[in-house]
């Protein structure tokens, strides 16, 4: 028998050495998965006799055969009628506590807001905002940020012009712009985004733009593809499973991308104010968060960095723009379906301002009918259904149910704002929902667009003086034509996911 090769030999050795490590890393992978899922497994039964119930999970997926990928607002409403109020859903190996209608949200929101002030970023953005800027920050950062950002905002008077001044500019610009239709039917979209953000920018940046400016497009664009990314199937999915998606490249990651290109967009605008900063004459937010960083520069603890003036202008600009935008042209598309409402409006904006004197807040007092429908809108387009995500700030005691520190918590607004209980007509168009019998307005505490507690949007109370002058200055002038019968008109939203994004329609408005 002949004798093999050393060589030969040494490579059989080799191979077997080979096969051996491959079994025994092939080995400690299934120990680790198998332990992974055996934690999992077991925090999730300790979890289950604790959190409020809700469907079987599975390992890793979680509740994924519940929720259907790209309508998670009606899978969670779907559970919500079988489980109540207050419920569980695993997102993946996440759980999230669910809160549904007026009274649980309101025991979360406002009745334990210290517990439940906490803010979690949903994955789609996480990666960008790393926990920075007044929208997703916790602890001391969000309590910095959110004084000074309320105290700016509140007393705006930095510069020559008031907020309200700067509305009512804004507004007459956007009257010039809808003169010039002529009647011709129109898609307002583009009008309404020019205008709301125009409104940020001058806060913000000191300065408003024309319509036509090409900067000012690329920035309006990347405001209105952010919000429509965020309601996407992807997005909705990659919520539901970052682990798993945040490997692989694909239409999930468009938000992302969306976020460091208007990123990109706010730190030139910084750093264009940091070389022409004067601390005597503050010009808008940026130069006031310059001069705040200038004067804390020798505190440790500060706040103030260029990483949260750039994510905290973020959180404005996008919580400032589409929201009211969108709101707007719901608005108009609803008071085309019922002309009998668009009607009254005209009858009253005619009795209270009349046609040469400019719209202000301070007519909404005399105005009941026109604030019951402005609510009313915003009450029936519930354009943040599933609101932002909530974080527990530590182990709390809620119905009964232990809630461990750091759990997210979902608030369904829109099982709010659609409360039976709260509203007398809730599935339909109905202004008579925010007045009383004597046609007075009527505040109802379920009217929570802005959210609640804590955490509720800083710039509610801009938004709302958006509303009216916007609105009230549109039908002091214009009359609004629909190019279909009224009862045609769908306000079905085109997408259903965290922002409702209005349908697109055309219109025709009349000069009165």
């Amino acid at each position: 028998m002949g004798l093999v090769p050393q060589s030969a030999e040494r490579e059989g050795q080799r191979t077997i050495c080979t096969m051996e490590w491959a079994g025994v890393v092939t080995l400690l992978l299934v120990i680790c998965v198998s332990c992974h899922l055996l934690i999992s497994s077991k925090r999730k039964r300790l979890h289950k006799g604790r959190l409020p119930p809700g469907p079987t999970s599975l390992p890793l997926i979680g509740n994924f055969l519940q929720i259907k990928s790209g309508e998670t607002l009606k899978s969670l409403l779907k559970l919500h009628q079988k489980y109540g109020p207050v419920f569980t859903v695993y997102l993946g190996s996440r759980p999230v506590l669910v809160l549904c209608g007026h009274r649980a949200v309101k025991e979360a929101l406002i009745d334990k807001a210290e517990e439940f002030c906490g803010r979690i970023a949903k994955p789609t953005i996480e990666r960008a905002v790393e926990g920075y800027g007044v929208a997703f920050s916790n602890g001391e950062r969000w309590k910095q940020l959110r004084k000074f950002s309320v105290t700016v905002l509140k007393g705006f008077g930095m510069g020559k012009k008031s907020i309200e001044e700067r509305i009512q500019e804004e507004a007459q610009f956007l009257l010039e712009e809808f003169r010039k239709t002529k009647g011709k039917p129109i898609e307002p979209t583009y009008f309404f985004g020019c205008a709301v953000s125009n409104i940020i920018c001058s806060i913000v940046f000191g300065e408003r733009f024309d319509y036509e400016d090409e900067e000012f497009q690329t920035l309006m664009r990347m405001i209105h593809n952010f919000f429509w990314e965020m309601s996407t199937t992807w997005s909705q999915l990659y919520d539901m499973f970052p682990t798993f998606l945040k490997y692989f490249p694909g239409p999930h990651t468009r938000v992302y991308d969306i976020m460091s290109d208007v990123l990109c967009f706010i730190g030139k605008r910084v750093k264009k104010n940091q070389e022409t900063l004067d601390s005597n004459f503050p010009r808008d937010f940026i130069d006031c968060f310059l001069i705040q960083m200038e004067k804390e520069k020798g505190n440790p603890l500060s706040e103030f960095n260029f990483k949260n003036l750039e994510m905290t202008i973020f959180a404005l600009f996008f919580a400032g723009t589409e929201p009211v935008s969108s709101t707007l042209r719901y608005g108009l598309l609803l008071l085309m379906k019922y002309p009998e409402v668009q009607a009254k409006m005209h009858e009253e904006i005619d009795r209270v301002i009349g046609h040469n004197h400019i719209p202000n807040s301070e007519d909404r007092r005399q105005m009941p009918y026109t604030d019951a429908v402005i609510h009313e809108i915003q009450r029936f387009c519930d354009l943040v259904p599933m609101g932002v995500a909530h974080m527990v700030t530590c182990d709390t005691e809620f119905r009964g149910y232990f809630i461990p520190k750091g759990m997210e918590v979902c608030p369904l607004l829109s099982t709010v704002l659609h409360d039976p209980t709260m509203f007398k007509s809730p599935n339909v168009f109905n202004p008579e929902n925010f007045l009383d019998e004597n046609g007075c307005f009527k505040k109802n505490d379920a009217f929570v667009p802005f959210s609640a507690g804590k955490r509720n949007c800083l710039g509610e109370s801009l938004a709302r003086m958006e509303l009216f002058l916007f609105f009230t200055t549109i039908l002091q002038s214009f009359q609004l034509k629909p190019l279909v019968p009224p009862e045609d008109l769908d306000p079905t939203p085109l997408e259903n996911g965290f922002l409702n994004v209005p349908p697109f329609y055309h219109l025709s408005l009349i000069q009165r």
